[in-house]
């Protein structure tokens, strides 16, 4: 998380990770949801607050959900069903069904199959948003295995020189187990900042960088600015100079593995609100698991351990800066911004739900 998003220390308020996960299960429940749904889906909720991706916490995505369940635009109480099959493939529909629920049952499916075949593989249509991907990716990682998972987002994003959106944010997260050091876990949108960010920097009063974003017509704002009322996503990159043919190329891909491979169709035509793809690797079927991990330990050292630049502190490598925030967090709660507590105290008061986010 970039250091302008961070809320700010002198406004901060510490909550428990046990009663924010108390009270985001609570609120789940009124939405209808079973009981080991709205726990699982509280989990993966959380698991983004707790390493330090807000953008994916429950300061921005559980009021979204709140709404969306308001709305009837997610199934409280979806039964996914596989509608063609492989063996180590599959398409399942989701139902409708909250991301948070049926992505890690989409992993698991890929996490099976990959037991018996080395490698397993799920594209999921008719999905809702599923949080921060990250957490689907990291599951692989406790059964000695590589995840991927990847999901369309919102379709703000413009091809290169285009005035027009044709993708999605469309992160893609991969996580590769260690022994000793902190797992690599790569989660990134193909937009140039997460679209999540934007309504971070809204919240928080700050600019965005130049190259985030575009204006109405298109044309990116190539200074830091506040954000205006209507823009659109740049690729990852921003301009082509930057790289962001690169990004727009990998966000194509993302629409076509989600959701052309899912029947769904891409882009402007998508027929479905969400689709998500998952991949499990098994280590084991292409190398001896222990000795990967020991490989990794020295690799992800080396990275850490390369000389910074004038400047800088430090070089870090993806999912190490997560790994340490979640270990203060687990220490001392998790910061968040007034605001959020305001929300949470407004609508645990509307479904008369217990207050349980006493300030640690």
């Amino acid at each position: 998380m970039l250091e302008r998003f961070h809320v700010p220390h002198d406004v901060a308020v510490h909550v428990d990770i046990a009663d924010m996960h108390a009270t985001v299960t609570d609120i789940f429940l009124k939405m209808g949801m079973p009981a080991d749904d709205a726990d699982t889906a509280a989990e993966v909720l959380v698991y983004a607050d707790i390493r330090g991706i807000e953008t994916h916490g429950v300061s921005n995505m559980l009021r979204r959900y709140v709404e969306s369940f308001g709305k009837g635009r997610i199934n409280p109480t979806p039964k996914p069903k596989i509608i063609r099959e492989m063996p180590a493939a599959a398409t399942l529909d989701c139902d409708g069904g909250h991301g948070l629920v049926v992505g890690p049952f989409a992993m698991e499916m890929a996490i099976e199959r990959a037991k018996t075949y080395g490698i397993g593989t799920i594209t999921a249509n008719n999905g809702r948003h599923f949080g921060a991907a990250a957490y689907h990716a990291a599951m692989a990682i406790d059964h000695g295995m590589i995840g991927i998972s990847m999901t369309t987002g919102g379709m703000t994003v413009l091809p290169v020189d285009g005035a027009k959106p044709m993708f999605g944010l469309n992160p893609i997260a991969v996580a590769v187990p260690t022994n000793s050091e902190a797992p690599f876990i790569f989660d990134a949108s193909m937009s140039s900042v997460a679209g999540n960010k934007i309504a971070l920097a809204k919240r928080l009063g700050v600019d965005v960088a130049p190259g985030w974003i575009a204006g109405a017509d298109g044309v990116p704002i190539m200074e830091e600015s506040p954000v205006p009322d209507e823009f659109f996503m740049l690729p990852t990159g921003g301009t082509r100079e930057g790289g962001a043919h690169k990004g727009a190329s990998m966000a194509a891909w993302v629409e076509i593995m989600c959701t052309l491979l899912g029947a769904s169709g891409a882009g402007p035509n998508r027929r479905d609100e969400v689709s998500h793809h998952f991949i499990a690797y098994n280590i084991e079927a292409f190398t001896d698991l222990e000795e990967f991990k020991s490989e990794m330990d020295i690799y992800m050292n080396e990275i850490k351990s390369t000389p910074p630049i004038p400047g800088k502190e430090r070089v870090v490598y993806a999912g190490l800066p997560e790994h340490e925030e979640e270990i203060e967090r687990r220490k001392n709660g998790i910061p968040y911004h007034p605001e959020v507590i305001d929300w949470f105290r407004g609508i645990t008061g509307e479904l008369g739900l217990e207050w349980r986010l006493t300030n640690d």
